[in-house]
């Protein structure tokens, strides 16, 4: 089967095709990326401004276009924090689906997490035993902890990197007063999901998953981009905070000549490292394994694992 995720998030859409079948790992057939920085366009009131509007529709008319040529056997087309959390996100829904044909589901905060986590959970297996997630997204942060393939807790909070930086880091480069500023916000935010998460056993292996992790650990040693079957790529809290202070010293235009830093994501990477730091220290985390696999891949996985399969 040819089967498609259509991601609608903050920082980009994403249109991911696979082949794939019950049983078998999905196989990549074409990835097609649009950057969109949508929370550039959010409004005090927390709505999407006009020209936001504008730009999802142009993207969106051009994703119907894409996905019209491919011969899809099944479309699963999904949006995440910045449509979930609008003011009009619902009347955005109504004019994208009337456009374009595309009937978006919006995900929650919690099935995001707990899709991720299943999308981690296959690619290290049962023997990781139980897994801590973080994920970080343009809008939102995910966590999620279990030692099966759904989460014993799942959680959404509003620490996406795209998000923090239009409001905490509005200078380039960030001052002091506003690096200061975003991380005391993240500290205030952080302790409920410490003290849930802490009433469950401890992790045997952490796990990030998202662009801006893999950017991340990229930066900061890795020497693969982790998407290979036998890459094992690791992110470690010193190396991380050794770099996070450099990058907060640069201009957004001058990250992309860093290694693992891409044009599209430059501008909201400082603020995704801090939140990264902050999320390691409230929780003990030393070091992380990264995910090549998040989302798009744990809808599909959770697409494939509700179909009959065929007898051997």
């Amino acid at each position: 089967m040819r089967l498609g995720v259509l991601d609608v998030g903050s920082n980009t859409i994403h249109l991911l095709v696979v082949n794939a079948r019950p049983g078998a790992m999905p196989v990549p057939e074409t990835s097609k990326k649009s950057t969109m920085r949508l929370m550039k366009y959010l409004e005090e009131d927390g709505s999407i401004s006009n020209a936001g509007v504008e730009r999802i529709m142009s993207k969106m008319h051009t994703a119907a276009d894409l996905i019209q040529d491919l011969n899809l056997d099944e479309l699963m087309p999904m949006a995440t924090s910045a449509i979930r959390e609008a003011k009009n996100g619902e009347k955005l829904l109504q004019r994208i689906r009337k456009e374009t044909g595309i009937e978006l589901k919006v995900m929650s905060g919690e099935e995001e997490a707990s899709v991720t986590f299943l999308a981690v959970r296959r690619w290290f297996g049962w023997s990781a035993g139980r897994i801590s997630l973080v994920d970080i997204g343009g809008g939102s942060l995910e966590l999620a902890t279990g030692t099966n393939e759904l989460p014993d807790l799942a959680m959404s909070l509003q620490l996406g990197a795209g998000r923090l930086t239009k409001r905490f880091l509005k200078s380039d480069p960030p001052s002091s007063g506003e690096l200061k500023a975003l991380r005391q916000h993240i500290r205030r935010t952080l302790p409920t999901a410490v003290r849930e998460f802490g009433q469950l056993p401890d992790a045997d292996q952490f796990v990030g998953s998202s662009k801006t992790v893999r950017s991340l650990a990229r930066l900061a040693g890795s020497i693969t981009d982790g998407v290979g079957p036998t890459d094992r790529v690791r992110l470690r809290k010193w190396q991380l905070d050794d770099w996070v202070p450099r990058l907060a010293q640069m201009p957004a235009a001058s990250r992309p000549a860093l290694p693992g830093v891409t044009k599209d994501r430059s501008y909201q990477i400082v603020a995704g490292g801090i939140v990264l730091s902050e999320v390691m220290d409230a929780f003990g985390i030393e070091e992380l394994d990264v995910s090549p696999w998040a989302m798009r891949e744990g809808v599909l996985l959770d697409y494939l694992d509700r179909l009959p399969r065929e007898p051997r």
